[in-house]
């Protein structure tokens, strides 16, 4: 009889480790407490315009092409890629923007207009970047983080030293342009910490976004799930939707089943992709690993407020990804990790995915994704929702040098009390928890339960980190732990 393993949540990490475990031959059932599959990658729909509501950036195209791989399947059997140039632009105030272009050889000179000498030292810094990421993508990432031996590898000994300095150290050393600073500093918010709190190590995100580029699977984010969600159903894994959890059972000390909708559902083993924190919810007290005092001391990652606009109009002076740094970048991050508050002068990311996908909205119309970080935690209500929603449309305006506001035709909003109604995530989190120094590898939450046998976790607040591509890595590794339970001797 085969084993049955119950998945929770049908986000990337969920449908990863659903798929590893069906390729092993396990009856595999994916319950989803929302009426939609794919978790904070979910899409909406309104009057002809799609949005993906969360994650829009396709960064480290060689992960997707790994999992896909892994079935003997390939990105391009699913969806289409198309690679951006420019990759994104910048914003540093009115009629001043700087532009990211689609391969290494543009942003080098586009540096060197800015501050001689600079593409050089680029080139430079992204060939480290590259070292560092071979190195954490073949020696690291892929480990389960059990052991602080699993960073001691001859690399890491010979680069020591980017553990030891921080990627803010590395840029201020060796560009002095504000402009260049900021832009070198922007991939390490995907990692959801402050760059002087975040290890040099880190600047391989530096070579994810210049060396790599960035990516836009055609219709969006979600044709990575609907990709996912057909290969996973192909290997035989079941899906449910309304199914939130009320309970996991734990019978003689083994995770047995779960409750839903007052049905127990019986499983040899159980593997959370759904909030951490949350899921030990549904374990009695005595059997979390993990108690409030230690969740609160952790650093998160910032929550969003979002808002998925349709406008009747095609838009100028913007691109697909367009980043709003006008304002003071140290004192926004402030206002998310030192003194939580909403923000004075709120950075902020613009995301216009019909300018490079014409099914993203209806003919001579516009889609628009807005994304302003914010701490996690936070009061949110519908008045400093719309405060800030006039706030940005006004910035919107003034930097683009044209009337959009007029031209809205609805807008959407979602903030911190949806992420934890719909997510029940922690504190309303967007992104997981940090990768500081202090929570990386072995130092976060396990992906395996120290109470509960049969109980495995994956996905943002585990290992590896923050992010689609490692959501992808983090159900794969937690999977492959399943796997290693069940072979495990006398584990009756």
């Amino acid at each position: 009889m085969k084993e049955k393993v119950i998945v929770i949540g049908s986000g990337f990490s969920s449908i990863s480790a659903a798929c590893y475990l069906a390729q092993k031959g396990y009856q595999v059932k994916v319950f989803e407490k929302n009426n939609s599959l794919g978790g904070r990658a979910r899409q909406l729909k309104r009057n002809g315009f799609t949005f993906d509501m969360g994650p829009s950036w396709y960064w480290m195209p060689d992960i997707f092409e790994r999992f896909f791989n892994d079935f003997n399947k390939k990105p391009s059997d699913y969806y289409n890629l198309k690679r951006l140039d420019p990759a994104y632009e910048v914003y540093f105030g009115t009629n001043d923007k700087f532009i990211v272009g689609g391969d290494l050889e543009k942003i080098s000179l586009a540096f060197e207009s800015e501050e001689k000498g600079s593409g050089k030292k680029l080139k430079k810094l992204i060939k480290q970047a590259q070292i560092n990421y071979d190195i954490a993508i073949k020696r690291l990432v892929y480990k389960p983080g059990k052991s602080p031996l699993e960073l001691i590898t001859l690399e890491t000994i010979t680069n020591l030293n980017f553990f030891i300095r921080n990627i803010q150290q590395d840029v201020y050393k060796n560009f002095k342009n504000p402009k260049l600073r900021q832009l070198l500093q922007f991939p390490v918010l995907f990692l959801g910490a402050k760059p002087k709190n975040t290890p040099a190590f880190y600047n391989f995100m530096n070579f994810a976004d210049y060396g790599l580029g960035t990516w836009h699977p055609e219709g969006g984010m979600y044709s990575i799930i609907k990709g996912m969600l057909s290969l996973a159903k192909s290997l035989g894994v079941e899906f449910f939707v309304d199914s939130p959890i009320k309970k996991i059972i734990v019978e003689k000390g083994k995770a047995s089943g779960v409750i839903i909708n007052r049905i127990k559902h019986i499983a040899n083993a159980i593997l959370s992709g759904a909030d951490y924190h949350h899921t030990e919810t549904l374990l009695d007290l005595n059997l979390r690993t993990y108690s409030e005092r230690y969740w609160n001391k952790k650093t998160f990652a910032p929550s969003s407020l979002l808002f998925y606009i349709g406008l009747n109009k095609k838009i100028d002076n913007i691109a697909h990804h367009t980043l709003f740094f006008d304002v003071d970048f140290d004192k926004h991050a402030s206002e998310i990790y030192d003194s939580p508050k909403w923000p004075d002068d709120p950075l902020f990311y613009a995301n216009f995915p019909s300018k490079s996908d014409s099914s993203m909205a209806p003919p001579n119309k516009e889609a628009c994704f807005i994304l302003i970080p914010l701490a996690p935690g936070l009061e949110d209500t519908p008045c400093l929702r719309k405060k800030y929603f006039d706030l940005i449309i006004k910035r919107l305006e003034k930097r683009t040098g044209q009337l959009i506001k007029r031209h809205i035709l609805f807008e959407e909003s979602f903030c911190i009390n949806d992420f934890i109604l719909d997510y029940n995530s922690y504190k309303g989190n967007a992104y997981g928890m940090a990768n500081t120094l202090f929570q990386t590898a072995f130092l976060r939450p396990k992906l395996e339960s120290k109470k509960v046998k049969g109980l495995y976790f994956s996905g943002q607040l585990t290992v590896p980190g923050p992010g689609v591509p490692p959501a992808l890595i983090s159900g794969k590794i937690s999977a492959g732990l399943v796997e290693k339970y069940f072979r495990t001797p006398n584990r009756q």
